[in-house]
């Protein structure tokens, strides 16, 4: 049988199992599967998809599947011992629960169990490698060097140190290992929303998403660069992968925005930028917000409202970039004859807002978990689909098929890692080396929380580089947050914190990865791109400070509280982008960008006193800005001020 087919009736095998399980049918019967018998399920299902279908050559950044994908018909020897070694591991779960219920209650494994242990731990180390590169590997791995040797670390992180067979108990059966809190919504929530986002991509959704945002903004200013901002985020929420909804939607976005006037690097970073942002905009926040849920437990729509403004805040900022750009460099809105017709792009796709409508409904209003609540969406936008004129659209048996294919091929890798990340979370909890991440921290800023908040960014745009967004927010949740929450800040701001600055590693140079992928379709150079993206993607540095000092912004306080909150930080971002981008009514001189950025900042401020001192810095430099307009009337290239 050739692999291709094997591969399609393993998906349609694994993803209706999945679907039986998250929603709940079994209990129709009776029948109850126990949390951690089905993540050994579900894992050992990815590992053995990830060995049938992905080589073992060293992949490097965001050409990974494209270069992995193993030939046709062949599947090397050693992938075999891998598939046996994994299922041998995950399924001594399966089969045996009662004797791993065992293990669990003794407190350590024996012999057979520590064997067991090691032949699941071996191929899941190596799976994850072949699906997101060497980096995250080898940090599982330092921190399981840094548990067995901690008696050897130097000053705060020295410990006791564990040997090997307590270590492969905390990871292989501890409630915080392998099979713990990531795996187990990697193999449930994401999986039904990667089945959700792959159908309605292959129902046309995306081409009409970029279709309408273009009908709406295409008149004004930098149009087709606002319609990729639109467009690029609706799909980034779904996508759960900045670098990969760069890859899919940029194809379309880049070009169009390359033909209006802008720049390669500027439309390369405005993709990358918006791409990245679709990863923190409510309702599904690319499944992070799921994660986070969970992890911090609290219901789901508590997550999505409080990430609200923060995200508003994110997109204001990426607007007005985008706006002001168009005025820097002259280009005009586009002619009525260029656009597509608002009624009819929207007379031929309105059906498309149904299932995520449908999904909104179930998620913040009737607070279903949200597996069931994607569930209960599927049938909406399968049905929906048939209200399309083109009968290409329709979403058939072949359709969704196709649709589980593609999902199982972005989610074995995701499963892979979250596993992977359950030995990395295993020996933290172990060695208590979290803890004492978090102590190191708070010792080097002295107990101040905007150091520590600085130094907290720092090490989540490092530990972030090179990871996707969900084991990024997962190391960082368990590494620098506990940092933040030791100093007071609530747990959702902290947690919302450490999600944007690891985001931010998309978008900073030298990694970059989702400018790298959008350099790759514009032809820019990463290095120019980025400092772009950092640009116009400065939100994703400052907002979180904005809302950690100003609770407001996470709908914490009074009514009044929050809107002056919002307001504030609202103008704020509007003139700190002015400074950065170097047009307000006309060009900005290197004095007018400063004043201007600085009074941007203190109006994100929470003090009353600074936010007044912004004003008048703000005012001042309009008024210069006026005063001077008719002199940089040619800089201006005649276009009106850009504010106005």
């Amino acid at each position: 049988m050739k692999r291709s087919t094997i591969i399609g009736w393993l998906s349609v095998i694994i993803a209706v199992y999945h679907i039986v399980v998250a929603g709940r049918f079994l209990s129709w019967f009776d029948i109850f599967i126990p949390a951690q018998l089905h993540r050994s399920i579900s894992l050992a299902s990815a590992l053995v998809v990830i060995f049938i279908l992905f080589r073992a050559k060293e992949v490097q950044g965001e050409e990974i599947i494209e270069k992995n994908e193993a030939k046709p018909d062949k599947v090397p020897w050693y992938d075999y011992i891998l598939m046996a070694s994994a299922l041998l591991g995950a399924g001594f779960i399966v089969l045996f629960y009662e004797e791993g219920l065992k293990y669990s209650m003794y407190g350590f494994l024996d012999t057979k169990g520590m064997i067991l242990a090691l032949l699941l731990s071996v191929p899941l180390l190596e799976a994850s490698r072949r699906m997101s590169g060497w980096s995250f590997p080898i940090i599982i791995l330092f921190f399981v060097f840094a548990t067995l040797f901690q008696s050897y670390l130097p000053g705060i992180l020295n410990g006791q140190g564990y040997s090997m067979d307590r270590l492969l108990f905390s990871s292989y059966i501890g409630t915080s290992g392998i099979f713990g809190l990531p795996l187990g919504v990697a193999s449930s929530i994401i999986f039904i929303f990667m089945i959700f986002g792959s159908l309605l991509q292959l129902s046309g959704a995306g081409k009409w998403f970029i279709d309408l945002a273009l009908a709406i903004t295409g008149r004004s200013r930098g149009g087709p660069a606002k319609a990729a901002v639109v467009s690029s985020a609706l799909f980034g929420m779904i996508s759960g992968s900045p670098s990969g909804n760069a890859a899919t939607i940029g194809v379309f976005t880049i070009p169009m925005m390359r033909r209006v006037g802008y720049t390669p690097k500027f439309a390369a970073a405005v993709e990358a930028t918006a791409s990245t942002g679709g990863q923190i905009l409510p309702p599904v926040m690319g499944a992070i917000a799921f994660v986070m849920a969970e992890w911090i437990g609290v219901p789901y729509s508590e997550v999505a409202l409080a990430a609200a403004i923060p995200a508003a805040l994110y997109f204001v900022i990426l607007f007005i970039s985008v706006h002001l750009q168009a005025h820097k460099d002259g280009i005009k809105p586009m002619l009525r004859s260029e656009l597509p017709h608002f009624w009819a792009v929207f007379k031929g796709g309105w059906f498309y807002l149904i299932p995520m409508v449908a999904l909104t409904y179930f998620l913040l209003f009737k607070h279903y978990d949200p597996e069931m609540a994607c569930i209960y969406s599927l049938p909406f936008l399968i049905i929906s689909s048939y209200l399309a004129k083109d009968r290409s659209c329709w979403i058939n048996l072949a359709k969704i098929k196709m649709s589980f294919q593609s999902a199982i091929k972005s989610w074995v890798g995701i499963a892979a890692i979250t596993g992977a990340i359950g030995i990395m979370v295993g020996a933290l909890e172990l060695s208590g080396l979290g803890i004492k991440f978090s102590g190191f921290t708070l010792d080097i800023s002295g107990g101040n929380l905007l150091l520590t908040l600085l130094l907290v960014g720092i090490a989540c745009l490092i530990i972030g580089t090179a990871l996707d967004s969900i084991p990024s927010y997962i190391i960082l949740a368990t590494l620098m947050a506990p940092a933040l929450i030791d100093m007071g800040v609530p747990i959702m701001a902290a947690h919302l914190f450490v999600v944007y600055w690891g985001l931010a590693s998309f978008i900073t140079p030298p990694v970059a990865l989702s400018v790298f992928v959008a350099c790759g379709i514009s032809g820019s150079k990463i290095w120019e791109t980025g400092w772009v993206a950092m640009r116009i993607g400065i939100a994703a540095y400052l907002v979180p400070f904005a809302f950690v000092l100003s609770p407001g912004l996470m709908l914490n306080g009074t009514p009044m509280e929050i809107i002056w909150a919002t307001l504030t930080a609202m103008i704020g971002c509007a003139l700190l982008t002015c400074g950065t981008s170097g047009f307000a009514l006309t060009h900005m001189n290197v004095t007018q960008r400063i004043l201007m950025a600085v009074s941007g900042l203190l109006f994100i401020s929470p003090h009353l006193y600074l936010v007044a001192l912004g004003l008048v810095i703000a005012v001042i430099v309009l008024a210069w800005q006026w005063g001077t307009r008719d002199k940089n009337s040619k800089k201006s290239l005649g276009n009106p001020p850009a504010l106005v």
